[in-house]
């Protein structure tokens, strides 16, 4: 069973998972599956992953079949497990216990060939739609804290598997980059009685400088202080704490500007490997007047290295507000296919 240690010295758990060293991946290069016939994920390949926990199937077709238009399974290799219980308990001056948590992954296409942001829009509202769904019931477990959504796109972003899939896993604690954030969004809640998500959302529109892109219900900026170079943030306009409570048409918004934001990374930095990480409030209530829910965008262009990690300060060679320009500018051809 996997374990999750503390940190005495900074509070951070780890995850010690020995299933995760099982994948072939790990430790060594990672082989991507150019055959639909030797990938798992393709249709007529369900037999090759656990079963499915939700299906879209416009055909009405059976489960565990082809017929899909996106397909949510637990993880082969989970990071965590859902069955049994947290046990936590004292070694000494140390704070373990058991990994308990749900691993899902969620294919967002049967079709091998395409990228996230190749798909028509429906198809990644579906996408978007099925990462609530999920959380929705997800958040009834009592033994679970957080739920997170995350992507990687490319190897040097961490996919050991090709066909576009994202990724959810929900933990028993609040993982303390998420902590950090909610620590922050509350100090400056507590001093201003404003949200500071909201403060930042407004100070970009003013600026301007830092957007790359924006609709009705969203805007998509490289942060102030980015970390990474073409770090991107789409981020809610109206004050929302969670995910979850954003409407069908928000929805719809989401997808039309993820894509947009996904097409100009990929059109001018020449499809580079990504990270995005949807956060969202933590289950419960109580955050609802200061944190406020989006998604960063890490494109991997520059590796993180001993002064980073010793440090925790980060070196970006690219300034946010050159990032954003060449983006905004950037003359993007129409890249939807027809599934």
């Amino acid at each position: 069973m996997p374990e999750l240690r503390k940190d005495p010295i900074i509070g951070r758990w780890v995850i010690i998972s020995t299933e995760r060293g099982k994948r072939p991946s790990n430790f060594g290069k990672i082989e991507k599956l150019v055959s639909p016939k030797a990938c798992p994920f393709c249709p007529g390949n369900e037999s090759s992953t656990p079963q499915e926990i939700m299906a879209y199937r416009p055909d009405g077709s059976e489960a565990n079949k082809a017929g899909w238009s996106l397909r949510v399974m637990s993880n082969k290799y989970p990071a965590l497990i859902i069955e049994g219980e947290l046990d936590r308990e004292p070694k000494g001056i140390y704070d373990r216990m058991n990994g308990i948590g749900a691993h899902e992954v969620i294919i967002e296409t049967p079709h091998h060939e395409y990228d996230l942001v190749d798909l028509p829009l429906q198809s990644i509202k579906d996408v978007l739609w099925a990462y609530r769904e999920r959380y929705l019931d997800l958040q009834r477990d009592p033994r679970f804290k957080y739920i997170l959504i995350f992507k990687n796109h490319g190897s040097a972003a961490g996919a050991s598997v090709e066909h576009s899939h994202s990724q959810l896993i929900a933990t028993p604690i609040i993982p303390k980059r998420v902590a950090e954030e909610l620590i922050g969004a509350k100090k400056y809640y507590d001093y201003k009685e404003r949200c500071i998500f909201c403060d930042i959302i407004r100070q970009e529109i003013t600026d301007q400088d830092r957007v790359v892109c924006e609709n009705d219900s969203y805007i998509a900026f490289q942060p102030y202080a980015s970390r990474f170079p073409f770090e991107t943030w789409l981020m809610p306009k109206a004050h929302i704490c969670n995910y979850v409570d954003i409407d069908i048409d928000m929805h719809t918004e989401l997808a039309s500007i993820l894509k947009e934001v996904l097409t100009r990374l990929k059109t001018g930095l020449a499809n580079p490997s990504y990270n995005y990480i949807l956060h969202t409030g933590p289950v419960g209530t109580e955050y609802r007047d200061f944190y406020h829910w989006h998604i960063e965008i890490i494109p991997k262009l520059t590796r993180v290295a001993g002064f980073e990690w010793g440090t925790g300060f980060y070196i970006n060679p690219t300034r946010p507000e050159d990032g954003a320009k060449f983006l905004r500018e950037l003359q993007i051809p129409g890249n939807t296919v027809s599934v």
